[in-house]
């Protein structure tokens, strides 16, 4: 029998999340404050937080230092940034859910064998196998084709289809299969519209590590034309003196991307986090 919570322990719940998700808010409440302030006013400590003489003229002179030539262009760096997480995010969804649901409904030799080397890749970092990938793309850096390719396909991505399609009921894709779908009508017309929840999970994480990569433009990117968002802020970043409102500005204008991004998929992305607790 499932236990009811009574109101001073609903009361004291509530209150201890409000004060975690404060706390965690912190951070990203003095990046909008300090963006908002003169450069002399943001490493102040606490006072940062106070809200005092607040104007826009960061983010005026963030542009305005990125809109010529010699600098490059700061919609510019936003347009690859962009341009790179679509193409990413999009093949990988492609990529990654076609290859989920091979693993987990179509039955073939060394099915499991494949899909434990997914499981195994899981486990590699990155920057271990960064050096390698320089030397065999070394020939096609400073271009667009060598920051996205290399991370449409992604076994973590891989996993998440697989572990989702394994919950749905195969009564489903047999009842298609009598009417006379074949593989591929069941899984764009059945199983792509039934997993929404798990693509905009995979879209939001993919996204993040994609809008924030910073090790692999650093080894294949050195033309400012092809030079994405997070890479030209640490350039913005190393420029002496160091203007810290202005950095801010730039960690903000860095930031509200992503937010869309979440806003657009907020929807499908809680319902499936509700649907793996409750099945859980």
């Amino acid at each position: 029998m499932a236990m009811t919570r009574t109101p001073v322990r609903r009361v004291l719940d509530y209150t201890v999340l409000s004060v975690l998700a404060f706390v965690f808010a912190l951070p990203a409440l003095y990046l909008f404050l300090g963006s908002l302030k003169p450069s002399d006013e943001v490493l102040n400590g606490l006072s940062g937080f106070l809200p005092t003489h607040l104007s826009f003229d960061n983010y005026t002179a963030v542009l305005d230092s990125l809109s010529s030539d010699s600098t490059g262009y700061f919609w510019q760096f936003m347009g690859v940034s962009v341009l790179l997480s679509f193409v990413v995010v999009t093949g990988g969804l492609i990529v990654n859910s076609m290859a989920a649901y091979g693993l987990t409904r179509l039955k073939w030799r060394g099915q499991n064998a494949v899909f434990t080397l997914v499981l195994l890749l899981m486990l590699i970092p990155f920057e271990s196998v960064a050096v390698p990938l320089f030397y065999m793309f070394n020939g096609q850096r400073n271009t667009l084709f060598v920051q996205g390719l290399p991370f449409v396909a992604n076994a973590f991505a891989i996993y998440q289809f697989h572990t989702f399609f394994k919950k749905i009921p195969p009564s489903i894709e047999e009842a298609a299969r009598l009417d006379g779908a074949g593989p591929w009508r069941t899984f764009f017309a059945i199983i792509v519209p039934m997993s929404r929840p798990v693509f905009a999970s995979v879209a939001i994480l993919t996204f993040l590590i994609q809008w924030g990569s910073f090790l692999w433009p650093v080894l294949m990117v050195s033309d400012p034309s092809v030079r994405p968002l997070p890479l030209e802020m640490s350039v913005f970043q190393g420029q002496q003196p160091p203007d810290w409102g202005q950095i801010l500005a730039f960690g903000v204008l860095l930031v509200l991307p992503v937010l869309i991004v979440f806003a657009f998929f907020q929807r499908w992305f809680v319902e499936g986090v509700a649907s793996s607790a409750v099945k859980g």
